[in-house]
């Protein structure tokens, strides 16, 4: 069985997948402004004053900000694939991966941007204030009943999805790394872990929001001054390792193909798959996040969205790409996370041994807190509010189980769930990419008449 899903998840995420996550976001980066530019470029400066407030009535239906809503969707993507992910691009693909990893970034800000917009446009929100949104919402409500079995499948997946991958084996990853650099016992990381999502889960999106508004800023602030500084470091030699990453993305690698035709393929295989993973646009799971946000526009935390895969992927994954290529301890056989450890200890020694636990441990955390969330969505959709509680509790317990033993045919099921949520999403984006276009080109028309209210 075990075997089975091994080969089926490498099916899933197989070129495909790849292909049809490009084609979307490429398709939606012009679908949004009518072909005539991109939609990254429309709403970027945009996005920015929205996330500072300047367009946020008090009185807007919502509940968290759009600065809380785009960290809590932060925490779930910024995690091991930055850190881990970046290391076994490079590792199989060499230099070239982190050009289509990038690419890939600026691709996925639009298809973060279509479908966080759908969540907004079609989320209920009850009589308590409470509000449920996400792909299962708007492949019922904009498509039709029709449709609901794949809305059904999608909030299975996602639960699914939320203690494999998502839980497990964050868990089991920080527990291994905190006993193999400081000695810590496996069961110790792992109690401290549930209990401490416990405490910020049981409270709901309101401080699971509250949580990963000051948690996010605060672990992105510190990996990123730890690369900077490296960075800073080794300036001389930042030319000639851009010059490799673009001219080994069309020529590839000697290190990790027989020939030039092999090279090039692993490296966009893996520059996409690792960016498509770490970034989750196209996944489904971000907009169960933005469909909280406090606002009457769509479109306008759409815009929010699209800042994620360009924090994620064009920021912190280039960042430890960088790091990871100065170092050239990438062409020694080590990779995942001792291979970005041992990149930072090049940079500066001992760092690494330090620094990089105490990041993973940050950004699993974040992770295990925002899948919680989605996870409980998709509970509240196929069996209603009074599972939560049960759910938010056995979801802490499987992290502690997780940090002691991870049984590999539940993480190769969860990836197979998470890569599974890719389809209906996808299918819900193409089919409702042209009412959200239409919404698109309203809103921006409406921006530049100065048509909307500012208020700081």
């Amino acid at each position: 069985m075990n075997a089975w899903l091994e080969a089926a998840v490498g099916y899933v995420w197989g070129l495909p997948l790849v292909v049809a996550l490009a084609l979307t976001g490429l398709y939606v980066s012009l679908r949004m402004t009518g072909f005539r530019n991109f939609v990254q470029i429309w709403g970027f400066r945009h996005a920015l004053d929205v996330v500072r407030g300047k367009y946020t009535h008090p009185d807007d239906p919502g509940q968290l900000s759009h600065f809380q809503a785009l960290c809590t969707a932060l925490s779930a993507t910024v995690g091991l694939g930055n850190i881990a992910g970046v290391a076994v691009a490079i590792h199989l693909g060499g230099p070239g991966a982190t050009f289509w990893m990038i690419l890939t970034g600026l691709i996925g800000m639009a298809t973060k941007f279509t479908e966080c917009s759908l969540a907004v446009k079609y989320r209920r929100i009850d009589e308590k204030g409470v509000v449920h949104g996400g792909p299962m919402y708007y492949i019922e409500r904009g498509l039709g009943q029709a449709w609901k079995p794949l809305a059904v499948f999608f909030a299975f997946a996602v639960i699914m999805g939320s203690f494999g991958g998502a839980n497990m084996f964050q868990a089991n990853q920080v527990a291994s790394i905190m006993f193999d650099h400081f000695g810590i016992p496996k069961l110790a990381t792992g109690i401290i872990l549930g209990v401490a999502t416990g405490l910020v889960i049981v409270g709901g999106i309101k401080r699971i929001g509250t949580v990963t508004g000051k948690l996010v800023p605060f672990m992105a602030a510190i990996y990123i001054g730890g690369a900077l500084l490296i960075l800073a470091m080794h300036i001389d030699l930042l030319p000639v390792l851009l010059w490799q990453i673009v001219h080994d993305a069309f020529t590839g690698t000697a290190a990790v193909g027989g020939f030039a035709g092999i090279a090039v393929q692993q490296g966009i295989i893996q520059g996409v798959r690792r960016a498509s993973f770490s970034n989750e646009a196209g996944m489904g799971s971000a907009p169960i996040a933005h469909a909280t946000a406090t606002t009457k526009e769509p479109i306008r935390e759409g815009v929010v969205a699209l800042l994620e895969p360009f924090i994620d992927t064009v920021v912190i994954c280039t960042m430890t790409a960088l790091v990871i290529l100065i170092s050239g301890v990438w062409t020694e056989g080590s990779t995942g996370v001792k291979l970005s450890a041992d990149a930072f200890n090049h940079g500066i020694p001992g760092f690494g041994t330090w620094f990089i636990p105490i990041a993973v441990f940050l950004f699993a955390y974040s992770t295990l807190i925002s899948w919680s969330y989605y996870g409980e969505r998709g509970v509240d959709y196929l069996f209603g509010e009074r599972y939560l509680m049960p759910y938010r509790i056995l979801f802490c317990l499987v992290t502690v189980l997780g940090s002691v033993w991870t049984l590999d045919a539940v993480i190769n099921f969860s990836d197979l769930m998470i890569g599974l949520m890719i389809i209906p999403n996808l299918i819900a984006i193409w089919l409702l990419s042209g009412e959200i276009a239409k919404d698109s080109q309203s809103y921006f028309a409406r921006l530049r008449n100065g048509e909307f209210e500012r208020y700081k």
